[in-house]
């Protein structure tokens, strides 16, 4: 590929939970000279690499990845902070005169890096505690309609059980006295730099739902059980993102007799292919890509792309 390319150009990769994402671009980056940079939210705590599907050892040897397990689960991820470890992992990256390949499936994360974010001012932690509090002794349908009354916008558009957005929302209004949808109609900053080139990875929804099935119970066997025991023996507050990955909460009241492994495994399973379902709908709705793939992953196609990205380089 031309300098040109090797300066400007990255691949965005993004699709719902597995989907084969993860394949294509091993397979992209080893016939472009890249290297991947994760953009699953989830994927960057180091607590949970079997659980939340991080790539494996072997993965790991045959392509340098970034951004995987390098933030503790007693922090709180964000996408500001998401910003600004990919921008410099992609200027690590093409310092070494290769391509970012950045593969992933959370929206925020995704829609940030094209086009940046609106500056939204930290809220104080005892306003977040506060919010918090009050989320759990209203619920999350009393919590929302709250919200409504001061940002209608931002109500309507999530969820109850939302309840990490729903409290940044809660606590950026009562904070600053102005609605976050307000906030996010401000100039966004922060976009990678260079230009996209975006590919979506989007097989049928069954197809996805049948490899989550398989996905979990695999999970299981390979010391998804020890990990989330190891993330449990550190009493870590409830509400951080790590405790609320899909399968440790099942797994712990499995450890605990509450449930069976099966039980566990149902649960787990269903709460995946809920995120599946929320994932596809957002990308078919968000994501323009420049290259779409309706089927599941092969060989071919990531050949198929490469060709592509050579023509236009």
């Amino acid at each position: 590929m031309t300098d040109h390319t090797q300066n400007d150009v990255y691949v965005m990769i993004a699709g719902p939970t597995a989907a084969g994402k993860s394949s294509l671009a091993l397979e992209l980056a080893e016939l472009m000279d890249g290297e991947i940079i994760n953009a699953d939210s989830m994927q960057l705590y180091a607590d949970l690499r079997i659980v939340t599907a991080r790539p494996d050892a072997e993965e790991e040897v045959r392509i340098p990845h970034h951004l995987y397990g390098v933030v503790d689960g007693g922090q709180r991820a964000s996408v500001a902070a998401w910003l600004e470890m990919a921008a410099a992992a992609i200027a690590d990256v093409r310092g070494r005169g290769r391509i970012p390949v950045i593969v992933g499936g959370t929206g925020m994360y995704l829609s940030a890096g094209l086009t940046g974010i609106a500056p939204i001012p930290d809220v104080p932690d005892d306003i977040h505690q506060s919010c918090m509090q009050d989320l759990g002794n209203w619920g999350g349908a009393a919590f929302r309609e709250a919200l409504g009354v001061l940002d209608a916008e931002t109500a309507e558009r999530l969820f109850d059980g939302d309840s990490q957005r729903l409290v940044r929302a809660m606590g950026v209004v009562r904070a600053t006295g102005r609605p976050i949808s307000a906030w996010q109609r401000d100039p966004h900053q922060g976009a990678l730099p260079g230009t996209a080139f975006t590919v979506a990875v989007l097989p049928p929804r069954q197809k996805v739902y049948e490899a989550i099935d398989r996905r979990f119970e695999k999970m299981m066997e390979e010391g998804a059980q020890q990990e989330v025991a190891r993330l449990g023996a550190r009493e870590l507050d409830p509400g951080l993102p790590v405790m609320k990955a899909i399968g440790v909460r099942e797994i712990l009241a499995f450890q605990r007799g509450e449930i069976s492994r099966l039980r566990a495994i149902e649960l787990a399973s269903r709460d995946s292919r809920h995120y599946a379902k929320r994932q596809l709908t957002w990308l078919r709705n968000n994501f323009h890509a420049q290259y779409m793939i309706n089927e599941k992953y092969s060989k071919s196609i990531g050949e198929e792309i490469f060709s592509i990205l050579s023509k236009t380089s």
